[in-house]
């Protein structure tokens, strides 16, 4: 699944082209995705302008000029692509297409159908069902280290599973909670309570670093996934020890090669002698 990095770039690709620019005609090509679609979506959308384009967590939000927003999740599979030609795709995972007034037509992509396209009032961004219990922004000015730490105070659980929770940190998934526990030093199976203090600080300027990255760099391409302009990302290729079992670990010389254990269904890989 899209992880934070790789739909902010998807973010920032739709902004260079749709930021300012009027929809003169949308395409629905099924009801639903992971749900139904808006009633009369495609009708809703024309003549709307994009004003602004933000992110909350995984979820793209686009605001527009009559204060509706346009809340997307891109799920496992689903993506956008933005061409210039002004004519009609025809993939037969082309689900929803918006053709703007510039010729640019941006369609989102979906075989699998786990994203979600839906509208809400701007003023009910906040108290929105989906949104509305979503922890802070890893990249925000107000995530740190005593944040985090309060976060995580009293949780029991693993602290790979904590991260993972979007409650208590929105946008982290399965790859970079992994990179980031390991360039912190910190075991993905200690329990998320004992992460306080300096080990709270570690995991903090940890997280920031290999999202900022990944976002150097494009996000990864694990799967499916690619920009909005249809190149690959490169984080994939800096990896230090996802998807690394059984290779050495490359920041230290103990020895040890990278493990791979299953927590909750998905694999976490570390290194045993330096993460603790």
């Amino acid at each position: 699944m899209p992880e934070l990095p790789e739909v902010e770039t998807v973010r920032r690709g739709l902004e260079e082209r749709l930021l300012g620019r009027r929809v003169t005609r949308a395409e629905t090509r099924r009801k639903n995705l992971r749900i139904p679609l808006p009633e009369r979506f495609a009708e809703r959308m024309e003549g709307r302008c994009f004003e602004r384009l933000d992110r909350v967590g995984k979820y793209i939000l686009a605001y527009l000029d009559d204060g509706t927003v346009l809340i997307i999740h891109l799920g496992m599979s689903g993506r956008f692509t933005l061409e210039e030609n002004g004519k009609s795709p025809e993939g037969r995972h082309d689900h929803v297409v918006f053709f703007m007034e510039d010729g640019t037509v941006a369609t989102y992509c979906d075989p699998r159908r786990f994203g979600l396209i839906t509208l809400c009032r701007e003023e009910e961004v906040a108290s929105h069902r989906l949104l509305a219990n979503m922890g802070p922004d890893p990249l925000g000015n107000e995530f740190n280290g005593p944040f985090l730490a309060g976060r995580l105070a009293g949780k029991r659980s693993p602290i790979k599973a904590a991260l993972l929770d979007q409650k208590i940190v929105a946008g982290l998934g399965n790859i970079y909670v992994c990179e980031a526990l390991y360039y912190a030093g910190i075991s993905p199976k200690r329990s998320a309570h004992t992460v306080q203090g300096a080990r709270a600080e570690r995991l903090a300027t940890a997280i920031r670093q290999v999202l900022d990255k990944a976002l150097a760099a494009g996000g990864s391409s694990l799967r499916d996934y690619v920009q909005a302009n249809g190149e690959l990302g490169y984080f994939q290729h800096q990896f230090s020890v996802y998807g690394r079992e059984g290779e050495a670990c490359p920041k230290c010389d103990c020895g040890k090669a990278v493990k791979r254990i299953v927590q909750s269904g998905r694999s976490s890989f570390y290194c045993a002698a330096r993460q603790r």
